[in-house]
């Protein structure tokens, strides 16, 4: 166990965490999770990625590192009309999906018929109005939000993956200096789960646990067996499907949205600094779920910080954070041309913020740019 092991670890979970952990908060407020449920939400969700990563780093001496699904987050704050029992119910379906996925290859082949285009398309319509607002925070709160904006921008020149964990640090550090925030009063209790009975439905089963799936295999579960490939390691598919699958499954009954395989933490574990011998890598993904569930144990504290910044200041925080995945969504949704006009649609629908007959507007961003790419299919 070489000590640039636990380093690589632990900058990756740190990186993880502190990048999206006010969007994490975001999609609670956007549910109405109570204090409570929202404490059990980030602890479920660190537990079920320590156990995964654990499990499938040890059984299948690869480094497999897990994340929450960034994109399924911001799909989630994105959400209107949702309480938080049937967002339950959503994450319970988007779970039971992908575990399905990795047990069912007809299921797999299905979903591998989604053009890649107009799936990232729709990635790129969830995150596009959250990185607009950032904007608007800049202008509210001026003060807090240019100078964490202009440390992001420094940072990413030399570093990227720690930007937006710079950034927070700063944002953190100026807004109980300044007055703005008020240290709440710390403890730190042992966290707890919340059991919430899932409510199942039908329009938020296809307008937020649908997408909800898509979005997570699309740009997170993919991306991540593409990023073991890159660095000669067969990625254990089925396996991971399936325990992510019924980690989520159980998780989101505690409030947890969906976890999933890592890309950009991943990518931190896996490089030839971590350990010169490749064989020895996948103790690397041991370590990283021991810091999450360090991390998960921590949250009675950090979440109560994190709650007392300024609106303002977590929305540009949480516009910074969704830039690099916004550009990625925008890359894969227009590069490949047959399917560019199809992605305009899907971008355009999904960006609306439409909800008809109370189903999402990701459903039906996908659904247009599924109908436009059909259609021209068909004229060929």
């Amino acid at each position: 166990m070489r000590l640039s092991m636990v380093s690589a670890a632990l900058v990756a979970a740190l990186v993880g965490y502190g990048s999206t952990i006010a969007l994490v908060l975001s999609a609670a407020a956007a549910v109405g999770a109570t204090p409570g449920q929202t404490a059990s939400w980030v602890f479920a969700v660190c537990v079920a990625k320590a156990i995964g990563s654990a499990l499938l780093s040890a059984q299948s001496k690869v480094p497999v590192v897990l994340a929450w699904s960034t994109p399924g987050a911001a799909l989630i704050a994105a959400s209107t009309g949702v309480n938080m029992a049937e967002a339950v119910g959503a994450f319970v379906l988007s779970g039971v999906l992908v575990a399905l996925t990795g047990a069912l290859r007809p299921l797999g082949r299905l979903v591998a018929q989604i053009p890649d285009g107009v799936a990232a398309a729709m990635l790129a319509g969830v995150l596009l109005p959250f990185c607009l607002k950032g904007t608007a925070a800049a202008q509210a709160l001026p003060a807090l939000v240019l100078p964490m904006a202009a440390v992001f921008l420094l940072v990413r020149l030399y570093n990227p993956a720690v930007a937006v964990l710079a950034a927070l640090s700063l944002g953190v550090v100026l807004a109980f200096v300044t007055g703005a925030a008020h240290l709440p009063s710390l403890h730190l209790p042992l966290p707890h789960l919340e059991f919430i009975a899932p409510a199942f439905r039908w329009d938020v089963l296809l307008g937020l646990g649908v997408p909800l799936y898509l979005v997570t295999m699309a740009s997170q579960n993919l991306p991540g067996f593409a990023v073991l490939r890159a660095a000669g390691y067969a990625p254990p598919v089925r396996p991971a499907l399936g325990v992510t699958g019924i980690l989520s499954v159980i998780s989101g009954l505690f409030g947890a949205h969906p976890v999933s395989m890592a890309a950009i933490t991943a990518a931190i574990c896996l490089g030839e600094d971590t350990h010169q011998d490749r064989s020895q890598r996948w103790k690397t993904g041991v370590i990283y779920a021991a810091v999450w569930l360090v991390l998960g144990l921590l949250g009675p504290v950090i979440v109560p910080i994190l709650a007392a910044l300024p609106t303002a200041l977590m929305t540009a925080l949480v516009a910074l954070a969704l830039l690099g995945p916004l550009m990625g969504a925008l890359v894969a949704g227009f590069t490949p041309e047959p399917t560019r006009f199809a992605s305009v649609v899907t971008l355009v629908v999904t960006a609306s913020g439409v909800a008809a007959f109370g189903i999402g507007a990701a459903f039906w961003g996908l659904a247009a740019g599924l109908l436009v790419a059909g259609l021209a299919r068909l004229r060929a």
